[in-house]
């Protein structure tokens, strides 16, 4: 529908709802479905987002972990109820301000485990056996044909995977670590008493592992929880991989690490400050670069979409939101 919303619909008492991007469902026919009457406003293509929508009206907000909904922004939203982010993570919203102001925050957990999982187990293999330096060799042109030494990876069975944030995506990482014939052990606030893989503390965890795979929730905590002092415990044989947020690795001291030859090698799906990514690491040795596409799967994009729908029409019809993720003011 129109991005503009008029005067009138500023003065009406309709029920109106913003999202800041298309998405792979019918938002606008389950809503109004839901709640006759309703207006939506979402883009016919792409992501427009805060910038490229008016809350002054909205009753509700569908966005992405690209839009930071801050204070500023809900203080511009006075009849704001709920905003539903289309991602598990919620640190691009200030979830104080929106308590304070009794607005519902969702997310989209679970439907997006899988995915994740399968796309950090994806980045590890390809790490390991250096993927992507054989494929831009042969794009070169270069390969002169087979070598005895050419491009010499590291075996992941019988290592130990090593997991950062022991949730619903560290688990199903440990599964298919399992698979490989590894043994796991993990680093997380408390023990998982349901999973047999070991819980050790963080120092060990980096100490031990062959591989590290960070799957927690960016809090004060975990900003930089892989900085220069945890990448020199890693063995010069192990592989870090990062599919939680970019803050959570201190990239400089990566990007050293690699470069020196003190750690293996790495995969990445997210960065500090993303879109924007670092220079030097798009020149890192033995560095695989993916553009955040842990839960880009047709199947996973569309449920965390139909968990937001669900979200709205449940907060605009009176009841609690499956995921609901605001904390006390």
């Amino acid at each position: 529908m129109s991005a503009v919303v008029t005067s009138a619909a500023l003065c009406s008492d309709a029920v109106h709802v913003v999202s800041t991007s298309a998405l792979p469902i019918d938002l606008e026919n389950q809503i109004v479905s839901a709640l006759p009457g309703t207006t939506v406003e979402i883009p016919a293509t792409g992501h427009v987002g805060l910038a490229g929508v008016d809350l002054r009206a909205a009753d509700a907000l569908v966005c992405l972990l690209l839009d930071r909904v801050d204070d500023r922004v809900l203080a511009g939203a006075p009849k704001l109820r709920i905003v539903a982010n289309c991602a598990v993570g919620v640190d691009n919203i200030d979830l104080g301000a929106a308590a304070r102001r009794t607005i519902a925050v969702s997310n989209t957990p679970d439907v997006l485990t899988e995915a994740t999982a399968e796309l950090a187990f994806t980045l590890m293999l390809v790490a390991a056996r250096r993927i992507g330096e054989g494929e831009r060799l042969i794009r070169s042109g270069a390969w002169t044909g087979w070598a005895l030494d050419q491009l010499l990876g590291v075996e992941l069975h019988g290592k130990t995977m090593g997991i950062l944030g022991f949730g619903r995506i560290g688990q199903a990482m440990a599964r298919r670590a399992v698979g490989f014939g590894m043994q796991v052990i993990y680093a997380n606030p408390r023990p998982v008493r349901e999973s047999s893989a070991k819980h050790v503390e963080l120092d060990e965890l980096f100490s031990t592992a062959d591989v590290i795979s960070l799957h927690c929730p960016l809090t004060p905590e975990t900003r930089k929880v892989v900085d220069a002092r945890r990448l020199g415990l890693m063995k010069r044989t192990a592989i870090l991989v990062n599919t939680a947020r970019g803050d959570c690795v201190d990239e400089p001291a990566l990007i050293a690490a690699l470069t020196s030859g003190a750690l293996f090698g790495a995969g990445l799906d997210v960065y500090v400050g993303e879109p924007g990514i670092h220079r030097d690491l798009l020149t890192c040795p033995r560095l695989v670069l993916a553009p955040h596409i842990g839960s880009a799967t047709t199947e996973t994009r569309t449920a965390m979409a139909q968990l937001c729908a669900d979200a709205v029409i449940a907060v605009l019809s009176g009841r609690r939101p499956t995921n609901l993720v605001t904390r006390k003011p």
